[in-house]
């Protein structure tokens, strides 16, 4: 087959799981965007910390300033006013949602598929998680969404999942017809967009993961971002100590809306550093993805019995992963399989090629601890907090049926940002092999 022929009409072959010869015997590279493109600028400028010998961000022996300037940086490349780093993306999580002063008695509307992470970050603050249902953008469903608020619904967590947004606009103005606050989750889509804006900066605040998986990564960090004032000097004292700070520096003690209880999240000079290069790098390293992911897209468009994901702003897609959806699960079975015969997969610690059934703990249903309302203190919290007893939930399998449906069916490939044009011919070809067979 001629690599550069995505349309030529080829010969049935023998598929490898009858016997056949695979296409490919190499794995393909593992997922990790970011560290693909790590190189002795991520390490020079680890290095110069290093030297410094200041490694925490407030003060040290000769401070360098790298997490203030990465900072403003990315607040600058969102378009927000403010940008507050810390140590993971479910640290930023805690501490948006601290911020917002999510606690007992409310209710926060999660979608369906998303990172396990979100749904512990509300529960850890005494609230309750209420499932919505997704769509074929394998985000929230903003027709779903209002037949969840209840009296006691303070906010909404849109997730932009799978490296593409989710309908944030949409779900803006849900919240500010029903007076909640819009927490965009954008750790799976950092660079993403919608019509040219940044996702980030659609809601009342937004989060950041750049751990190993992300689109830039520092191994582990996050960020939160937000145009208010007030959310910035609460995050401030969210993830550090429980103080906000003054311009000079220094805890703000003679203000109580200001007095919070801290996480100690405080992102140091290290990842400070190597995020600023990872930042510059992000363009480059999206523009990889998106290409790689539309040249495979567009040869799959030719096969009627399977649907790709609907992308909202293909322009803002950042590209990490690609959803195919079959007409049935045990068709998805078999696909996946087959594709694995061919050789589409990476090696045993990276997921390339994954029924969504199995794709772990972006599954509600996966998440045991969410189905059986298990607790740290083994009471059950928050579920038994007389303050959320009016609260009624279900999170077993079938609370969201367009999900459920829609993860039986589907096929999710992780495209690297390093793929060859000879890797891309090889999932052209393998999947070519596998839908004419």
């Amino acid at each position: 087959m001629q690599s550069n022929d995505l349309n030529r009409t080829v010969e049935v072959e023998q598929l490898a799981a009858d016997g056949g010869s695979p296409v490919r015997t190499k794995p393909l590279p593992l997922e990790f965007p970011g560290m693909h493109h790590l190189d002795n600028e991520e390490v020079g400028a680890a290095v110069r910390v290093l030297k410094s010998r200041s490694l925490f961000r407030y003060y040290g022996i000769d401070p360098q300033g790298a997490v203030d300037n990465f900072e403003k940086e990315f607040a600058q490349f969102i378009g927000v006013k403010h940008a507050l780093a810390v140590t993971s993306g479910s640290g930023a999580l805690h501490t948006a949602l601290s911020a917002l002063g999510v606690g007992p008695g409310q209710e926060v509307i999660v979608p369906a598929y998303m990172w396990v992470a979100v749904i512990a970050a509300v529960v850890n603050l005494g609230a309750i998680p209420v499932l919505a249902d997704i769509d074929d953008t394998f985000t929230m469903d903003p027709a779903k969404v209002e037949g969840h608020i209840t009296p006691r619904t303070t906010g909404i967590i849109a997730v932009h999942m799978s490296g593409a947004p989710a309908n944030a606009p949409a779900l803006l103005q849900i919240a500010r017809k029903h007076r909640l606050f819009l927490l965009e989750d954008c750790a799976q889509c950092a660079g993403g967009s919608i019509s040219g804006r940044k996702v980030g900066s659609f809601g009342d605040m937004g989060i950041f993961s750049f751990q190993m998986n992300k689109n830039m990564s520092s191994g582990e960090g996050g960020c939160v971002v937000t145009n208010d004032d007030r959310l910035y000097q609460r995050s401030v004292a969210a993830h550090d100590n429980g103080y906000a700070r003054d311009e000079s520096g220094h805890a703000i003690y003679d203000n109580l809306d200001l007095c919070l209880w801290g996480r100690g999240c405080r992102l140091d000079e290290m990842r400070g550093a190597i995020l600023r290069v990872q930042l510059k790098k992000l363009p480059r390293i999206i523009a990889h993805m998106r290409e790689s992911k539309y040249r495979i897209r567009r040869a799959l468009e030719a096969f009627p019995q399977i649907r790709l994901r609907r992308i909202i702003d293909q322009g803002g897609d950042t590209g990490p992963f690609l959803i195919v959806t079959l007409k049935s699960a045990v068709e998805a079975k078999r696909i996946s399989q087959s594709l694995r015969a061919e050789g589409i997969a990476t090696s045993p610690q990276g997921v390339n090629n994954v029924v969504m059934t199995d794709w772990g703990l972006h599954i509600y249903s996966n998440v045991v601890s969410l189905v059986n309302k298990t607790s740290i203190d083994g009471r059950g919290f928050p579920w038994s907090l007389a303050e959320n007893r009016d609260s009624k939930t279900q999170y077993a399998k079938g609370t969201c049926p367009v999900a459920d449906d829609l993860f039986e069916r589907s096929i999710l490939l992780a495209i690297p940002s390093c793929l060859t044009r000879a890797d891309e011919d090889d999932i052209i070809h393998a999947f070519r092999k596998v839908l004419t067979t």
